[in-house]
């Protein structure tokens, strides 16, 4: 007597095998992607040396064959007067193939002026005097990556929202740290830097690991 499959079960065997080919396409390594192989510096505050954006550096090595190096330190902004600013961060920084710059909350948290888009670049002679604004820390570090590797890829992550204030979340508070984030984003867009908007996105180390493949962040 012949047993006659139930369609069910042929649905079934598909779907095992369409997820059985799925999981194996994602265990694999993605040699496609413009950033495999590359070494990377990370330069920020908490944020980027927290247990979660660790999860995201580990998908960076495994997924994409990448060698990375965090110079991250709590408490640091662009500001050369919050903490260990990225500003000093990238001085100590060697020749990489990508830098991120990992925007923190601090300049925000602890009133940094936020300065002008044009801080320290050529349009004021490169004021030192504006190394204190939150503008003139980003413009400095992008002028120094460029010095140490000319044909360097920046990638920038906006800050992320942070729920201590309304102001910290709040896309529309005129006086919140939208207004850091914006500015942050004039930069980039002044450099033609890639940027991921986590302010608006949201703080995710999913965004941050399935933008980071090699699909320009804007």
């Amino acid at each position: 007597m012949k047993t006659v499959a139930s369609p069910l079960v042929f649905l079934f065997l598909l779907i095992s095998l369409h997820l059985s080919a799925q999981q194996y396409q994602e265990d694999l390594p993605i040699k496609n992607s413009l950033n495999y192989g590359k070494s990377v510096a990370v330069f920020g505050g908490s944020v980027s040396v927290i247990p979660p954006s660790e999860v995201a550096k580990d998908l960076w090595k495994e997924r994409l064959g990448m060698s990375v190096t965090n110079y991250g330190v709590g408490g640091a902004g662009f500001s050369s007067l919050q903490g260990k600013s990225l500003k000093q961060q990238i001085d100590e920084a060697g020749v990489f193939d990508i830098y991120i710059l990992w925007a923190s909350t601090n300049d925000y948290k602890n009133n940094r002026a936020i300065g002008s888009y044009t801080d320290y670049t050529e349009f004021d002679d490169f004021d030192e005097e504006k190394l204190v604004t939150q503008a003139g820390g980003i413009n400095y570090c992008i002028q120094k990556i460029y010095e140490l590797n000319p044909n360097a890829t920046i990638y920038s992550f906006t800050s992320s929202k942070a729920f201590n204030n309304r102001g910290g979340y709040d896309p529309f508070d005129e006086n919140g740290m939208v207004k850091y984030v914006e500015i942050q984003k004039q930069i980039c867009e002044l450099h033609g830097i890639p940027y991921l908007d986590q302010f608006t996105l949201g703080d995710t180390t999913f965004i941050i690991r399935i933008n980071f493949t090699g699909i320009p962040f804007i």
